[in-house]
């Protein structure tokens, strides 16, 4: 195969290839479109197609297809071959512009939330050049948006391009304000973070829950978990060694910049960590990276878990979304400098983000909103669903200076010094990492740390453009009307940083009392549910930004509502029946039968043994019994309570019903169900228990 550079990219159409096999005057002019949002010529087009097919055909692809992300929250794509008709009653290899532009999949059976009827079926998809083309197998995937016949925008990439226009907008006006002519665009950055677990396909084929829902619904606490943190950055299994070879491999010819793996904190957890890329590709780079390691997980005999929380007593899998912004240039936005007391720039835009997370912090809450993370925000392995920003104590001092006109002192590098004459020295960072806030600073970004890891980061930076380039917005309205610009810049980091302290928190965000702090003495949201935060997206000031900056129509905002809605309520509905399932046709009758057992055993002794008191079999048996009858009542309760959903008059109701009533109820059926697995014999259990399954890849 050769070095990782000789192969890296290969199966993606990106500028180099562009640049070798576009003429000069049509590479220039694509190039405009990528950079600066110009219109794409038909002409450009074709020949862009052109030499896109020819380049996938010489790659072994026959089928080309508009790559998307619908509201489903994963990608979709509809193959069409290369072949056209010729007259002698061939084929020849035919791609237009017209078709690299436009795709018309049947839009009928994805989620709209009503913003079109089933019957109306036609959909289109619109060619996404600034997101590299790719091949996948034998088929040339081409990123699109995805909109309705109307022109709403019915997916994730749509809305995100809209919020990096608004963001690089607004950014651009400030940076005129400071004398910068040259910047021609702002662009967002990220770099996901995505955690999983792996697990081997015979134990997981074993597991109607995981195959159904993605997580464990029963499952007892096995004797060895996470206590002893000696799988966190521990030696790589050969196993797993050997699955993120091949992982690297696919991704690096796709030019996904995956660059740091590792063992996480729960046994058969993982992280996989990629450098940064532009918002949008990033985006499009997590959904494919996602894809790509169930994929490469079957060819060894694995199955990657992508859920927030597959198994109880151990940690969950997040997404760290690593945020920052940068002129076209490559200036980063937030980098503070050495000396970030006289950076006005940065202070500003500093201050922009702090505004906007604390007046959109239902918002942030809102875009990482799922069934499946609400298992794990809160729990002390993943930030709680308080949204806070943690800056560290440098900025916080500088903050606090500016606050309250006082002289800035700054922070001292100090030098590590470890005792031994041989290794080396170094200066120490000025602040330290707080791994327990939502939204922490971390040298020149962001890391917002609330995603699950089956999200799309799409949703989450949309948000977080919006609510930045509100906030610049707001900036720049007041600035360019100002007489004295530098005495107007001063009173408005210093009102900012007034205003919206109480979003600011450099403490352990896992404290109770934090959590009391956070709402009863600073005014902060606490969200903890997704059908708690979910109906808040129509809030009157959350439209009014949204449907401002351009990023959505107050329809798509609407559609969205309910479409995540009804994903939490069918999620969970799912999970229910499952565990209904279970009990009946697999736990209810194991239990039985080794109760059973046990009882037949008992008589046969006191059968051969005189006076044989089987005091063991007995009160084994008592247990089980009233395990048994607990186990069938909160069976019929919860039967009761997804009956009782029919009752909802509306999908806000049907997700209070859930969470008031059938989640409470599937923890009440699972204890009873846990508790009886520890007392059966393992050859009755009908599934791998967790030590199995948590300890089977080597």
């Amino acid at each position: 195969m050769g070095t990782v550079s000789d192969y890296f990219g290969s199966q993606v159409f990106d500028d180099r290839v562009m640049r070798s096999s576009l003429s000069a005057e049509v590479y220039a002019s694509l190039r405009k479109t990528i950079d600066e949002g110009k219109e794409l010529d038909i002409s450009v087009a074709n020949a862009v197609a052109e030499a896109m097919k020819n380049w996938a055909v010489s790659k072994g692809a026959t089928h080309f297809t508009h790559w998307f992300q619908p509201l489903t929250g994963i990608t979709a794509e509809k193959h069409d071959s290369f072949i056209a008709p010729s007259p002698d009653g061939s084929v020849i290899m035919d791609f237009s512009g017209k078709e690299l532009i436009k795709g018309e999949p049947d839009a009928s059976s994805f989620p709209s939330g009503g913003l079109r009827a089933t019957f109306e079926a036609r959909g289109y998809t619109a060619w996404d050049p600034t997101s590299y083309a790719f091949i996948k197998g034998k088929t040339l995937c081409i990123p699109t948006a995805f909109c309705s016949y109307g022109g709403h925008a019915l997916d994730k990439k749509t809305p995100l391009l809209r919020s990096m226009e608004a963001l690089s907008k607004q950014a651009l006006r400030i940076l005129r304000l400071f004398g910068n002519d040259t910047a021609k665009r702002v662009v967002s950055s990220v770099g996901p973070e995505q955690e999983y677990f792996l697990v081997t396909k015979e134990m997981y084929d074993q597991r109607p829950d995981l195959r159904f829902t993605g997580r464990t619904l029963f499952g007892a606490k096995p004797p060895k978990g996470q206590e002893l943190d000696d799988h966190y950055f521990g030696v790589i299994k050969p196993g797993v060694a050997a699955f993120m070879e091949d992982l690297n491999d696919e991704l690096w010819k796709l030019g996904i910049l995956a660059k740091t793996e590792h063992n996480e904190v729960a046994p058969a957890q993982h992280e996989l960590a990629p450098i940064y890329s532009t918002t949008n590709v990033a985006t499009d780079h997590n959904q494919l990276t996602m894809e790509i390691m169930q994929k490469v997980a079957a060819k060894h005999g694995l199955v990657c878990l992508l859920h927030e929380k597959p198994f109880a007593g151990v940690n969950g899998s997040g997404k760290h979304n690593n945020w920052s912004i940068a002129t076209d240039a490559g200036q980063n936005l937030l980098s503070p400098g050495d000396t970030p007391y006289e950076n006005a720039q940065f202070l500003l835009f500093l201050c922009a983000v702090i505004k906007a997370v604390d007046d959109y912090q239902d918002l942030l809450r809102i875009s990482v909103a799922t069934a499946g993370n609400d298992h794990r925000l809160g729990a002390n392995e993943a930030p709680p669903a308080v949204i806070s920003i943690f800056l560290g104590d440098e900025l916080n001092a500088v903050l606090e200076a500016i606050e309250n006109d006082t002289p800035y002192k700054g922070t001292e590098k100090m030098q590590m010094k470890l005792g031994v004459d041989v290794l080396p020295k170094f200066n120490r960072d000025t602040t330290d990492r707080n791994r327990t806030s939502p939204f922490a600073f971390t040298g020149n970004k962001f890391e917002f740390r609330m995603l699950g890891s089956s999200n799309s980061i799409a949703c989450a930076n949309i948000m977080l453009n919006s609510a930045v380039a509100e906030s610049l917005k707001v900036y720049a309205d007041r600035l360019e009307k100002a007489d004295d610009f530098k005495s107007a810049l001063h009173e408005m980091i210093k009102k900012t940083i007034k205003d919206h302290r109480r979003i600011i928190f450099n403490g352990n965000g896992y404290d109770d009392s934090w959590i009391a702090e956070a709402t009863e003495k600073r005014g902060l949201l606490n969200y903890r549910t997704t059908a708690d935060c979910m109906p808040h997206l129509l809030d009157d000031k959350n439209v009014k930004m949204l449907t401002g900056l351009g990023v959505f129509t107050e329809d798509e905002l609407r559609s969205r509502r309910d479409i995540m809605l009804e994903n939490y309520c069918k999620t969970v509905n799912i999970e229910a029946n499952t565990m209904i399932n279970m009990v009946h046709k697999r736990i209810a009758p194991a239990i039985t039968r080794f109760a059973a057992a046990l009882a037949k055993e008992a008589a046969e002794k006191q059968a051969f043994v005189k006076d044989a008191a089987c005091g063991y079999e007995k009160e084994l048996v008592e247990k089980l019994s009233a395990l048994t009858d607990s186990i069938n009542a909160k069976t019929h309760e919860l039967e009761e309570a997804v009956a009782g959903l029919a009752d909802a008059t509306d999908i806000i109701a049907e997700s209070a019903l859930i969470r008031d009533t059938v989640l409470p109820k599937m923890s009440e059926l699972r204890e009873p169900c846990d508790k009886a697995e520890l007392l059966t014999a393992k050859e009755y259990w009908p599934f791998p228990t967790y030590g199995d399954i948590l300890f089977s890849v080597r």
